[in-house]
């Protein structure tokens, strides 16, 4: 598996696509897929300003890093339905917008971290995108649900994601930390350690 500098090459995209037909790939999104759904029953974190942590964005990131943006965003779509019609959505109605939300930041991820040398400001800048992508979409998908003003929900938005940011930046870290030696070793990741450590 090649590493890549960045996403801007004919050869990242081929082997992106390379992924549907890659049965390791496959299985491993799907038990990403079921992680993401069980996560979702886990209780939230309440944290200030009415910020809170939930716990899917840890399997959409790691699934997104291993599978690369055209198979995350099927595991997204997948993810994203069965978990709205497994749990009811929380009583929310169902709006595909939301689903869009959530292939977006798989695919913001993946070209962040698929085939790529993972370090904490990779990492901290992917998190920092799908979260302003969060903010301006999320608020958009509320205002034409709910009738309500799109810059006073932003706002709010942005405030709570600022504050959800470096947690969420710091449980990343920790978490590719712990798996990067693992994917490896099961041959899903091209992970490159220097010195037998990660780059952090």
């Amino acid at each position: 598996m090649s590493l890549y500098p960045h996403p801007f090459s004919a050869s990242y995209w081929s082997d992106a696509a390379g992924e549907l037909k890659d049965l390791k790939k496959l299985t491993f999104a799907a038990l990403m897929t079921a992680l993401c759904i069980m996560l979702g029953y886990i209780p939230s974190v309440p944290l200030f300003g009415g910020a809170k942590i939930t716990w899917g964005f840890l399997g959409r990131s790691v699934c997104s890093m291993v599978c690369g943006p055209v198979l995350a965003a099927c595991f997204a779509v997948a993810e994203d339905l069965l978990s709205f019609f497994l749990t009811g959505g929380g009583g929310a109605p169902f709006f595909p917008g939301y689903t869009l939300t959530t292939v977006l930041g798989c695919v913001i991820y993946s070209l962040f971290l698929y085939r790529a040398k993972v370090t904490v400001r990779r990492v901290f800048l992917a998190k920092l995108v799908t979260n302003i992508q969060n903010v301006l979409l999320g608020a958009l998908w509320s205002s034409i649900l709910y009738g309500k003003a799109y810059l006073v929900l932003a706002s709010s938005s942005a405030v709570k994601n600022i504050i959800m940011l470096p947690f969420q930046t710091l449980l990343l870290v920790i978490l590719f930390a712990a798996l990067l030696p693992v994917l490896k070793a099961m041959g899903l990741v091209p992970w490159k350690p220097e010195g037998g450590k990660l780059p952090w």
